[in-house]
């Protein structure tokens, strides 16, 4: 029999328990426990310990986290909820079971301590920071930093009822299918309000208390000080200076590149559910902005009117807005000039979530033509290349000519550079990813084999460091505002995702697990690599992956479900390994490791085959 015969008798479909029919692979060649699998569950077990000393020392018998709640956007409820923004990724690369029901004590807890927040001088929380579960009012860059966790649980709870009625109902308020909240204009096509939520769009300008909250006496570890040092002050004297942090943030009306992560719901709504409605309303609102970007020569603009216009805020100028291309302002904290154009902070993740839902590059196509724009005004003065960081007047607002690019900085943007070659997976975007500064990707290209190792290594270094600071923490709940503890919260997640799925968060921002692979435990029936299993995934082409499954055990065998993409949204087309090859027409194989086995496969792929799915292998119904 020729080897590819070998393999395809070794191949056997089985009857799962839930009646779902999967490819089973079965390995049994003894492999010598590689470090960086030992690694790898040292780095899992570590995290997830991590998390629950973190927990039981800074949350409370009813989940409500010991530091003392403001409304703002400088320490407020979005900081407070930030605190746990990786634990329900920890939980879904294969942390502990305590990990998820952490987060949901925690999730719960901060809704019911946030909603006895009252405030006066603003009404944005008069009663409360949410109204119907959701902010009240707030712009989706603190917003989305707070719902980092929440957009990612469905991956480990999909069948949670509570989590699927939240996500349809939020969703709801930005499709216009809830007609109590008026976010969205679908005759314009524009969520109206850089202010938005469950209380509806701001159509006034914002006022500093609507940023900054009431103060609240006593003296605190400030971090929004000149000396970024976690000194205590006292607040009421200081807020004066917050209340200057914010006095140029106040235009609102219309529409902004930051609500392009309001997509983020509906997105995480059609993969929980399946309901077209959702997949429909995203692109619609995406495939507007890609006309906006479009109209400009490939800028996204940071802000539409009302009416719908490119720049109909600010007669005209599209690169205008709070947080937009030219928010060039004198921060009154600081006391300095500030520059805070947040153009990556949501559209990068929008446009992805078009690509996820439709597998079309076309989206990807307006990242890459931004990123055009940018990378060809570079300069190089004294031998350094420059990029710049911000475009119109570089006087702020004060404008009366053409805009430009302007403050022209060392920087790469290397993480959104590589998103869009992961996205894309073409060569002549791999080329303009600078590898020195993005050493996974080199990894991949087999130019840094020791990353793995290194990588995992400088983790449990950090996660020592976090529970040094814990322990060593003499600050009480009367002392901490809300952004004290995000210095201080231990868990690390990124370079799991990057080793075990071949998954990445540019800049640690955490939105869409955009990844080749995911885990199962079929034993557990859960999400997750199993009990002693360890991944490496070693290299990613347009039509394959590359990776290592391991078992530490001795004794046990384990089993693994591998499934094509954090989403499914994958398909599987072949299995290449040392005894030969066999094709395959599936998005998920299990995976029996005998103990102390271990092997390389290559698995054939293609790319965003399939509509994105939150269901387990065991579960699938729609596909």
């Amino acid at each position: 029999m020729s080897n590819s015969g070998h393999l395809a008798a070794a191949i056997l479909v089985i009857l799962s328990a839930a009646c779902s029919q999967l490819p089973v692979v079965e390995v049994d060649s003894p492999m010598e426990a590689p470090h960086w699998a030992l690694l790898e569950r040292e780095l899992l077990e570590a995290n997830s310990n991590a998390v629950e000393a973190f927990a039981d020392r800074y949350l409370d018998e009813r989940g409500y986290l010991l530091h003392t709640p403001r409304w703002g956007t400088l320490d407020g409820p979005d900081d407070a909820i930030e605190t746990f923004y990786n634990w329900t990724l920890l939980h879904t690369l294969g942390g502990s079971d305590s990990v998820l029901e952490l987060y949901k004590k925690g999730l719960e807890g901060h809704l019911k301590q946030y909603n006895e927040l009252r405030t006066e001088l603003t009404t944005l929380a008069s009663n409360g920071a949410y109204h119907r579960e959701f902010i009240t009012q707030s712009d989706w860059f603190h917003t989305g930093e707070g719902m980092r966790a929440f957009l990612l649980m469905g991956h480990s709870a999909p069948d949670d009822d509570l989590l699927v009625e939240r996500m349809e109902r939020f969703a709801q308020m930005y499709t216009g299918e809830d007609a109590s909240v008026a976010n969205y204009d679908p005759e314009h096509k524009i969520i109206r309000s850089l202010w938005n939520g469950s209380l509806g769009p701001m159509l006034r300008r914002a006022t500093v208390y609507d940023w900054v909250g009431d103060p609240v006496p006593g003296k605190f570890h400030l971090l929004h000080n000149p000396a970024r040092t976690t000194q205590l002050l006292d607040l009421e004297q200081w807020y004066p200076r917050m209340l200057a942090h914010c006095d140029e943030y106040l235009d609102s009306v219309g529409d902004t590149f930051l609500n392009l992560a309001a997509t983020l719901l509906s997105t995480n709504a059609y993969a929980l559910t399946g309901k077209e409605k959702y997949k429909d309303w995203t692109l619609e609102y995406l495939d507007a902005w890609k006309e906006r970007a479009a109209a400009t020569g490939g800028m996204i603009p940071s802000n539409i009117g009302l009416d719908g216009t490119l720049g109909g805020a600010h007669d005209g100028q599209w690169w205008k807005g709070t947080y937009g291309w030219n928010f060039t302002i004198f921060d009154g904290e600081l006391q300095q000039i500030a520059h805070r154009n947040y153009f990556t902070a949501s559209s990068f993740q929008g446009f992805a979530n078009g690509l996820l839902l439709t597998g079309d590059q076309s989206y990807v196509d307006v990242l890459r033509t931004q990123m055009d724009r940018v990378l060809e005004a570079a300069k190089t003065e004294d031998g350094e290349r420059l990029l710049p960081t911000m475009y119109g007047d570089p006087r702020g607002y004060a404008f009366d000519g053409e805009p430009e690019f302007y403050r022209y900085q060392p920087v790469t943007y290397s993480d959104r550079l590589a998103e869009i070659y992961l996205w894309s997976m073409q060569q002549e975007d791999l080329q303009r990813v600078p590898q020195q500064q993005e050493p996974w990707i080199a990894f991949l290209q087999g130019n840094d084999p020791g990353y793995p190792e290194r990588a995992m290594g400088a983790d449990l270094e950090h996660i020592r460091r976090r529970l040094e600071l814990q322990r060593n923490d003499e600050t009480t709940a009367e002392t901490r505002l809300a952004d004290y503890l995000l210095g201080i919260v231990p868990a690390t997640t990124d370079t799991l995702s990057e080793l075990t799925t071949g998954g990445y968060f540019a800049n640690g921002r955490i939105w869409v697990l955009h990844s080749r692979l995911r885990y199962f435990d079929p034993d557990r029936r859960r999400a997750g690599l199993p009990p002693d299993v360890a991944a490496l995934v070693h290299s990613l082409e347009d039509d394959s992956v590359s990776v290592t499954l391991v078992n530490l055990s001795d004794t046990e065998t384990r089993e693994v479900v591998v499934q094509a993409g954090g989403y499914a949204e994958h398909q599987f087309t072949a299995l290449e390994r040392e005894s030969g090859a066999v094709e395959l027409d599936t998005n998920a194989v299990s995976v029996r490791l005998a103990p102390g086995s271990g092997e390389r496969l290559t698995l054939g792929m293609t790319r965003y085959a399939n509509q994105p799915d939150l269901a387990f292998p065991w579960s699938w119904s729609r596909r």
